[in-house]
């Protein structure tokens, strides 16, 4: 399971939802073999007034947290974040110095979803990748 969290402005995050979750999903789909069909993103516009950013980044600046069961190896999860670099810069013109990335890990028994805590139920895609 994973779910992100995609935090930005929301004059230049607004207009471009559907695409940053569109190329978000690819990139989860492709490093970390996650169904096509599973998707749980999440965003947060913020007002100028309420996202406070470092010097040295622009207005698209974005912040992606994703939560996922832990088991993922260290290479799928550098692999992410390398493609989440990668299609950020070529799909949306958005830099990297404009995209922050954090994973959080958890046990999978620490996750209830569908009536059963995370560990109990027969998942129909790997963790371990």
């Amino acid at each position: 399971m994973s779910q992100v969290k995609i935090y930005g402005l929301r004059s230049a995050l607004s207009p471009v939802i559907r695409q940053v979750s569109d190329v978000i999903h690819s990139c989860v789909v492709d490093a970390l073999q996650y169904p096509p069909e599973k998707r749980a993103h999440r965003f947060f516009p913020l007002e100028k007034e309420e996202f406070f950013y470092p010097p040295g980044r622009t207005e698209r600046y974005t912040i992606i947290e994703v939560s996922m069961f832990e088991g993922r190896s260290t290479e799928a999860k550098k692999t992410l974040i390398r493609l989440l670099f990668e299609r950020f810069s070529s799909v949306l013109g958005i830099g990297p110095q404009d995209v922050e990335i954090t994973i959080f890990e958890t046990p999978m028994h620490n996750w209830g979803f569908r009536g059963l805590p995370g560990d109990e139920h027969a998942l129909n895609y790997k963790v371990n990748v």
